[in-house]
C-alpha cells in the first residue's frame, strides 16, 4: 500500500520514474481480488486500509480509489472496509479523538460515490447540533469550534469525491457553520503570533476555522471547483469491462455521535494561521484567500504530528508532498526562488519546499503550545534539509530571514523557540550563517534584534565553545564574545585578596573539595559572619552562603555532574539556609548566576538542578529576577533570564497538572482523594501567588512606575520605550500561561465531575499531557530529582 500515493511527475530528472497512479490502484485492487479466498489477506486488508488513514494521511484519497476499485470487482470487500471504519469511528467518537475522527470521516468522504442517500452528510449535520449545542451553553466553548472545523474540513473531499451532486447539501451546512466559524473568539488575542505589528495588515493574525468558512464560501460560488485535491478516481480505470457499469451503492453502517461529546484533548484557546512566506514579491505558498492553504497545511500537519515516533519517515514524505495533491498544483521541486518569476502567467509559483517548510514551522511556533517536544520539530527540519539541502536548504534560509525582521513584533514565547531552533539547525552545520546580511550589532541591547543576536550567540556558546564560534562571526561581531567567554572555567573571585572575606572563601574552598565534614566548615562560615556583623552587614548569612556556594560552583565547574555530586554532599547545609534566611536562599542564586554570568545558560542549568532539590523555591527564583534584580527592566532583555522564568513557572504548573492528573483516577480511596483535593488546594493557591508576583513585576515595567523608571527624569528615552515594550512582551506570555493552565484545571475538574455523574472518568485530556498515570504518595507528588 505505500505506492498509492505516488504520483505520475519524477522528483529529479535523473530517478526512474515513479510508478503511476493507477497503475499502482488496479494492481492492488487485483491482488486482493486474486487472493479473496486467503483468510489472511481478507482479514487484514480493513485493518491495513484503516491504518494508513490514520497514519498517513496523505494517503487517504489514494487509499479510497482502492476501495472504489474493489468495490467494482467485489463489493462485499467495500462493505467489510465500510463496517470496520464506522466501527471504529464509532469508538473515537466516544473517546474524544477528535483527530481520528477527522481522517476516518475524510475516508468516507472520499468514498462518497458508493454511499447510498446522503452517505456522510447526516453525520456532519449531526455533529454540528452537537457544537451548536457547545456553543449556546459557552460562546467561548473549544470544543463546538473544534467540531465545525473538521466538519469544514470534510467538505472539500465530500464535493472533490466521485459523487455528484451535492451542493446544496454543502451550502445548507455552510450556512449552518457560518454562526460559530465567522464569530470572533474573546481569546484570539492571546494567540497573536505578531502582537507588536499593530495595524500591519501583513501580520494579521487570521483563525484558522474562519479562513475555512470563508475559503469554502469562495469555493461554493466557483462550483467546487477544488483545484489542489487529487481525484484518483478520475484518473485511474477503476473498473475493466467486466465489470458493472455503475458501482454497488452501500448503506452507510450506523455512526452514532454522542449526545454528550467527550472533550478528548484539545486546545483551549483558537487556532491562529501562521506563516514564515507572508511577505515575498512571489507567492510561494498558497495565500489565505486559497482554499488549498489550509487543506495542504492540514495534511502537512497531521502527518508531522502523527508520525513524531519516525522523524526520518516523516520529512520524506515532506520533501515528497508534490506526489500526493493535483498535478500543477506546484512547482517543480528546489525551483529557485529568482526563476519563479518567470513562470508563466496563470500557472502555479507554489514550492513543495516552501509548503512544507511552513508546515512544520507552524507547529513549531504554536501557541500556547507545540503538540509535541520542540526538539522532535527542530530534528524533523534537520532531516529535510539532509534529505533534499538544495531544495531546502534555501527555503529555510528565508524562513529565517523573515523570522528575525519580524521578531520585534513577534509573541515573545515563539521569538525564544525560533532562537533556540535557530541556534540547534546552526549546530547541526557548522554554524554557518550570512551574519554579514544584518546591521544590527550596534543597536542597544534594549532592541530586540540586537538581544535576539546576543541570545543565540550565548546558545550557540553552550552547544560548542566560545572561540569556536567567534571564529565563524565577522568582525564586528566577534566584539560580542570576550576574552572572559572563552575561559573554560571563570576565576575564583575569592583568590584575590581584595574580595572581602577572601581568606576564610579559599580555606572553604579547600575543605570542600577535600571533602571534610561540615565541623570543619563552620569555624570559617563563622568567621565571614562575625566579620559581616562587625562590618553592619544586614544579614551575615548573605555573604558566608555567597562564599559556600562560589566554592561549590567553582569545584563543579569541570562539568554537570561535578556540580551535581558536590551539590549532593552539600545538600543538607544548603537545604537548612532557607529557613534561616529568605535572603541567604536568594544569595545562592544570585552566587551562581555571578559565577557563571559570562556563560549564563550553565548558571541557568544549575539553578534548574537547585530547584529539583528543592534548596531553591519556584518563589525564590521569581523574587530574584522579577524583584531583586528588576532594575529599570534591563534584565528582561536576556534570554537566559526568561528561560529561568519559564522553566520555573513550569515546574509550578506541572506539578499542579500531575496531582489533578492523579486525582482524576478512577478507584482511588475516599482518603487518598481527600488528600490529592488537599494538595491541589494548597498547590494551586502557590501557583496563583507566583503567577500574581509575575504579573506584579511586569506591570510595573510595562507602565514604567518600577522605582527607577519613577525615579528617572529620562521617561521619554528610547531606552526606556523600549524596556517597557519588554514588560508588555513578558506580561503577555505569563497572562497567556495563567490563562491555559486556569482553562485546563477547570476543564479537568468538571470532566471527572461529569464522569463521577456517567459512572466513569474520563481520562483523555491526561493522556494528552504527556506525563501518564502517576503513583501519587503523600510524601512524594512533586517533580522530584529529574
Amino acid at each position: 500500500m505505500a505506492g498509492t500515493g505516488e504520483a505520475t511527475t519524477i522528483a529529479n530528472d535523473d530517478l526512474e520514474p515513479l510508478k503511476k497512479t493507477d497503475e499502482e490502484i488496479q494492481t492492488i485492487a487485483n491482488t486482493v481480488v486474486e487472493n479473496y479466498d486467503d483468510d489472511d489477506i481478507r482479514g487484514s486488508l480493513s485493518d491495513l486500509m484503516l491504518q494508513l488513514v490514520l497514519e498517513q494521511a496523505l494517503k487517504i484519497p489514494f487509499v479510497a480509489a482502492v476501495i472504489l476499485a474493489l468495490n467494482y470487482k467485489r463489493p462485499e470487500l467495500a462493505q467489510e472496509v465500510l463496517i470496520k471504519t464506522t466501527g471504529v469511528l464509532n469508538e473515537y467518537f466516544s473517546a474524544g479523538a477528535w483527530r481520528e475522527v477527522k481522517l476516518l470521516l475524510r475516508f468516507l468522504a472520499c468514498l462518497q460515490g458508493i454511499l447510498e442517500d446522503e452517505g456522510v452528510f447526516p453525520v456532519l449535520e449531526e455533529l454540528f447540533s452537537r457544537a451548536a449545542d457547545l456553543q449556546a451553553a459557552s460562546v467561548d466553548d473549544s470544543l463546538g469550534l473544534a467540531i465545525v472545523k473538521i466538519i469544514l474540513l470534510t467538505i472539500p473531499y465530500l464535493m472533490a469525491s466521485s459523487a455528484s451532486g451535492f451542493e446544496a447539501q454543502a451550502n445548507t451546512l455552510l450556512e449552518k457553520t457560518d454562526i460559530i466559524a465567522s464569530a470572533p473568539h474573546a481569546l484570539e488575542a492571546l494567540v497573536d503570533p505578531y502582537p507588536g505589528s499593530g495595524d500591519d495588515a501583513g501580520h494579521e493574525a487570521h483563525s484558522i476555522i474562519s479562513l475555512l468558512q470563508k475559503q469554502l464560501q469562495t469555493e461554493a460560488a466557483q462550483s467546487w471547483e477544488l483545484a489542489c485535491l487529487p481525484r484518483p478516481w478520475r484518473t485511474a480505470p477503476l473498473k475493466d469491462g467486466n465489470e458493472p457499469a455503475t458501482p454497488t451503492r452501500h448503506l452507510l453502517p450506523p455512526v452514532t455521535v454522542p449526545s454528550s461529546v467527550s472533550p478528548g484533548i484539545r486546545s483551549q484557546l483558537p487556532e491562529i494561521y501562521f506563516s514564515v512566506y507572508a511577505d515575498q514579491d512571489v507567492e510561494t505558498v498558497p495565500p489565505t484567500s486559497s482554499i488549498a492553504s489550509l487543506i495542504l497545511r492540514d495534511s502537512l500537519v497531521d502527518t508531522i504530528n502523527i508520525l513524531d515516533y519516525n522523524r526520518n519517515a516523516t520529512a520524506k514524505f515532506l520533501i515528497d508532498v508534490d506526489c500526493y495533491f493535483a498535478p500543477e498544483t506546484f512547482v517543480k521541486r528546489a525551483t529557485p526562488f529568482d526563476r519563479l518569476k518567470e513562470v508563466e502567467k496563470g500557472r502555479s509559483t507554489w514550492k513543495p519546499e516552501d509548503v512544507a517548510v511552513d508546515a512544520v514551522f507552524s507547529q513549531l511556533l504554536q501557541l500556547p503550545a507545540a503538540e509535541h517536544k520542540l526538539v522532535y520539530y527542530h530534528a524533523v527540519l534537520t532531516e529535510s534539509c539532509k534529505i533534499a539541502p538544495a531544495a531546502i536548504a534555501p527555503s529555510l534560509g528565508r524562513a529565517i530571514r523573515y523570522l528575525y525582521r519580524n521578531v520585534d513584533a513577534m509573541d515573545l514565547e515563539l521569538e525564544y523557540r525560533f532562537m533556540d531552533w535557530f541556534t540547534h539547525h546552526l549546530s547541526n552545520f557548522g554554524f554557518t550563517w550570512k551574519w554579514t546580511e544584518v546591521d544590527d550589532v550596534e543597536l542597544p541591547l534594549a532592541n530586540p534584534k540586537k538581544a535576539f543576536i546576543v541570545g543565540a550567540l550565548e546558545k550557540e556558546i553552550r552547544l560548542s565553545f566560545a572561540q569556536r564560534i567567534r571564529g565563524t562571526l565577522p568582525e564586528p561581531y566577534q566584539a560580542l564574545i570576550t576574552e572572559a567567554k572563552e575561559k573554560d572555567i571563570p576565576d575564583f573571585k575569592y583568590n584575590s585578596n581584595q574580595t572581602p572575606y577572601a581568606p576564610q572563601a579559599r580555606e572553604i574552598l579547600r575543605l570542600i573539595r577535600a571533602k571534610a565534614p561540615d565541623s570543619e566548615l563552620d569555624p570559617h562560615l563563622l568567621s565571614i559572619e562575625s566579620e559581616a556583623s562587625a562590618l553592619g552587614v544586614e544579614d551575615p548569612l548573605v555573604p558566608s552562603t555567597d562564599a559556600y556556594m562560589t566554592a561549590i560552583c567553582f569545584i563543579g565547574s569541570k562539568s554537570l555532574s561535578h556540580v551535581l555530586s558536590c551539590i549532593e554532599r552539600c545538600r543538607d547545609r544548603l537545604l537548612a539556609l532557607g529557613p534561616q534566611s529568605e535572603r541567604a536562599r536568594r544569595q545562592i542564586t544570585t552566587s551562581v548566576m555571578e559565577y557563571w554570568a559570562e556563560k549564563p545558560g550553565v548558571g541557568v542549568n544549575v539553578v534548574d538542578k537547585l530547584l529539583n532539590y528543592t534548596i531553591l523555591t519556584p518563589i525564590s527564583v521569581i523574587y530574584w529576577a522579577l524583584a531583586d534584580n528588576i532594575g529599570k527592566g534591563k534584565i528582561l532583555t536576556h534570554a537566559h533570564i526568561f528561560e529561568m522564568v519559564a522553566s520555573t513557572m513550569h515546574k509550578v504548573t506541572n506539578r499542579v497538572r500531575q496531582i489533578v492528573i492523579a486525582r482524576d483516577q478512577s478507584g482511588l480511596p475516599a482518603e487518598q482523594v481527600t488528600m490529592l483535593d488537599e494538595t491541589l488546594e494548597k498547590e494551586r493557591a502557590q501557583m496563583k501567588e507566583l503567577f500574581a508576583t509575575v504579573e506584579d513585576a511586569l506591570v510595573g515595567v510595562a507602565s514604567g512606575i518600577v522605582d527607577e523608571m519613577a525615579e528617572s527624569r529620562n521617561q521619554d528615552t528610547d531606552e526606556e520605550a523600549l524596556l517597557r515594550g519588554w514588560g508588555e512582551r513578558w506580561l503577555r506570555v505569563f497572562r497567556r500561561k495563567n490563562a491555559v493552565e486556569e482553562a485546563w484545571i477547570v476543564d479537568m475538574l468538571a470532566n471527572h465531575r461529569e464522569g463521577l455523574d456517567g459512572g466513569e472518568v474520563n481520562n483523555a485530556a491526561a493522556n494528552g499531557s504527556g506525563n501518564g498515570t502517576l503513583g501519587v504518595t503523600e510524601e512524594r507528588i512533586d517533580d522530584g530529582i529529574l
